[in-house]
Formats: structure tokens, C-alpha cells, sequence
């Protein structure tokens, strides 16, 4: 299981993450493919809350298929395409994660893969 932890001489955090995670040596280590707001049918929402929503249900059940839960996430990256996202992005974030306080990067990008899309989840997770 990864360990979290925040150094002294570092200012604490200013959101949802830790500044470090360790995973010790002959963990399993599972890398998700970046996760987006697509729901189970490929249908994507239409507003950010709800792309986000989706976005984070399917990292869930990915870890989930995987035996794993949000607190075997190490690392999360997360990428929305304006700046304005960012309190829908964390309060879905909440919502699916819970306490769970990985090493995270947040990005506001131009663009993703398709124009329709406004945010992309990027996970590793460890057991």
C-alpha cells in the first residue's frame, strides 16, 4: 500500500494532494489510460460537472475492477481545458475520492483529444 506524506520545511498543501507517495519495492503498479467523460455507452456529457462526474465514476470502477480503491492511488494528473473547471473538477474529485491525498498535478491545457472534451483524468495506482 503507498504511504502519503507532506515534509516539514515545505509549505503544506493548498488542495487535495500530498507532496509525496511512497510505494515500496514489489508493489503491483496499475497505469490508467487518461480517463475522460465518457459514460458506459461513449456518450460524452455536456457540461463540465457532469464530464467530470463521469470522468472520476470511471477511474473508480477501473480501480475497482482491479481490486484497488482511491486509496491505492499514487499519482493523479488532471487536465481541463479552462481554468474556470477547476472547482467542478475537485468537487467531483470529492466526491469519488474521498479523503484519499495523492502526489497530484492539476493542468489547464488548450485543448484534449476530441474538441468536445473538457477534462482527462491520468491515474497510477499501487497495492
Amino acid at each position: 500500500m503507498p504511504t502519503f506524506s507532506n515534509p516539514a520545511g515545505i509549505a503544506a498543501p493548498i488542495g487535495l494532494y500530498s507532496h509525496v507517495c511512497e510505494v515500496k519495492a514489489g508493489s503491483d503498479i496499475l497505469y490508467l489510460a487518461g480517463q475522460v467523460g465518457s459514460k458506459p455507452d461513449g456518450s460524452v456529457g455536456a457540461t463540465i460537472e457532469e464530464q467530470a462526474d463521469n470522468a472520476y465514476a470511471n477511474v473508480m470502477t477501473i480501480l475497482k475492477a482491479n481490486k484497488l480503491t482511491a486509496a491505492n492511488i499514487t499519482k493523479l494528473l488532471v487536465y481541463v481545458t479552462d481554468r474556470s473547471y477547476r472547482d467542478a473538477a475537485n468537487a467531483a474529485r470529492r466526491k469519488h475520492l474521498g479523503d484519499a491525498r495523492p502526489a497530484s498535478t492539476f493542468i489547464i491545457c488548450a485543448g484534449l483529444a476530441q474538441p468536445n472534451l473538457m477534462i482527462e483524468i491520468d491515474v497510477t495506482a499501487a497495492r
